[in-house]
């Protein structure tokens, strides 16, 4: 039986003011202790048209009220086939989409995207070219339907007192009356988000908004973008593919791989206790330095790594492809002799010192101000990458030799030849 949504709604702003030009009021941060997640993925699955895998693989995860989460992954993961599901663009086989407790999505169920009220700033801003930048901002308004998240329509005054209060959010109080072409890209994307804000929308869905953008105005924007956002305390998902991007920018990062959810948590969780390899890589850009255990030390390429000296709550993934967590113990879980696993070594957790005796020469040196990237060559051939300050400066073909900080690394099931990215 199809249980239509519209029998139960309410709205979500319940403190809104009665009066008929008063324009939607800004979530507050008091709404964050709802048990009910603005937004609510189930086990969600979609594939396309001709194709046998799904874009999309049994994906759950929830929303909270005021929560920026990024959705990161390399092209092609599902990340933005999934904003899309969200979005109600696309329809998946199975699974669930909630929103603000209502279901939008479902196996009788489906509200088409216009009636969901949701915001969306597109990659290429999609701006109406004819249209000055008041009126770009005021199109939401002018044409927005009822529906789950409906509002009350409002007057020809309290619209352009709206659109007042969102040009002034995003600092382009002097340009209502110009027209796109008239603007940077950093001030159309800026429009672009002032008029998926104007509505008051739940969510605000964010298709990589800033790739179009250089990167001077893309790292000046970014930071506006998170203040914009949590000043009027919105709910958003952005999208991209900029790792630095979504830790820098979002509560949590939902991290995709050919269409699964590999792990969701804070940035500093991602990147301190990586659930995969494919994290390791893909987040951390963490060496693998193959090791095998003897007695209590690892024995590796850089030399001996003291196992007790390697800090417990590591977790760790040296069988099969499951995880241990040490957090509990003491000392590292056994391992048999000679098994071979390899050491997850952050770039930052090595140092270099001149050795001319070693093996190890250095193969390459990246200057990126305040510190060097060194690409070192290894005597098996393989590459080892370390960020050292900037005043440790060696040449191209210099010996030298590497120390570990033990505490940082994690151990995984050792790949004889893992895949190259």
């Amino acid at each position: 039986m199809t249980i239509n949504p519209f029998s139960i709604l309410h709205p979500i702003n319940s403190h809104q003011s009665a009066h008929p030009d008063a324009p939607p009021a800004a979530r507050s941060s008091d709404l964050s202790s709802t048990s009910v997640p603005v937004l609510r993925f189930e086990s969600v699955r979609h594939i396309f048209p001709g194709t046998s895998l799904p874009a999309v693989n049994q994906v759950s995860f929830s929303l909270q009220v005021g929560e920026l989460l990024g959705l990161l992954g390399p092209s092609g993961c599902g990340k933005t086939t999934l904003l899309r599901l969200i979005a109600g663009f696309d329809r998946p086989q199975a699974g669930q989409v909630i929103l603000d407790g209502v279901e939008v999505t479902g196996k009788n169920t489906w509200v088409p995207p216009e009636q969901r009220g949701i915001g969306m700033v597109f990659q290429d801003y999609a701006l109406f070219p004819h249209l000055t930048v008041a009126q770009n901002v005021a199109f939401g308004l002018k044409h927005r339907r009822g529906g789950v998240f409906s509002r009350d329509r409002l007057s020809a005054k309290a619209k352009r007192r709206r659109v007042a209060e969102m040009l002034d959010l995003v600092g382009l109080s002097g340009m209502a009356s110009r027209y796109p072409h008239q603007l940077s890209g950093g001030q159309q994307q800026r429009v672009a988000l002032a008029r998926a804000l104007a509505p008051n929308p739940p969510m605000v869905l964010l298709d990589e908004p800033l790739s179009n953008l250089d990167a001077t105005v893309r790292l000046q924007l970014r930071q506006e973008l998170r203040d914009i956002l949590k000043s009027v305390g919105a709910t958003g998902i952005f999208v991209t593919h900029d790792q630095e991007e979504a830790l820098s920018v979002c509560d949590r990062v939902a991290v995709m791989s050919h269409g699964c959810l590999e792990q969701i948590g804070t940035p500093q969780e991602l990147y301190c206790q990586p659930a995969s390899r494919f994290i390791a890589e893909f987040i951390v850009q963490a060496n693998f330095l193959p090791a095998y255990s003897e007695g209590s030390m690892w024995m590796t390429e850089l030399g001996q790594i003291s196992k007790v000296a390697i800090h417990p709550s590591n977790p760790t993934a040296v069988q099969d492809d499951t995880r241990a967590d040490t957090a509990q113990g003491d000392t590292m879980p056994a391992i048999p002799p000679d098994t071979a696993i390899d050491l997850m070594i952050r770039q930052e957790s090595a140092s270099l010192t001149l050795d001319v005796d070693s093996d190890i020469v250095v193969r390459d040196r990246q200057f990126l101000g305040r510190e060097n990237r060194y690409c070192l060559q290894l005597p098996s051939g393989q590459t080892f990458h370390a960020r050292v300050p900037a005043a440790c400066c060696y040449d191209v073909g210099t010996p030298v030799k590497v120390a570990i900080a033990p505490q940082a690394i994690q151990l995984f099931p050792h790949i004889a030849n893992p895949p190259k990215s």
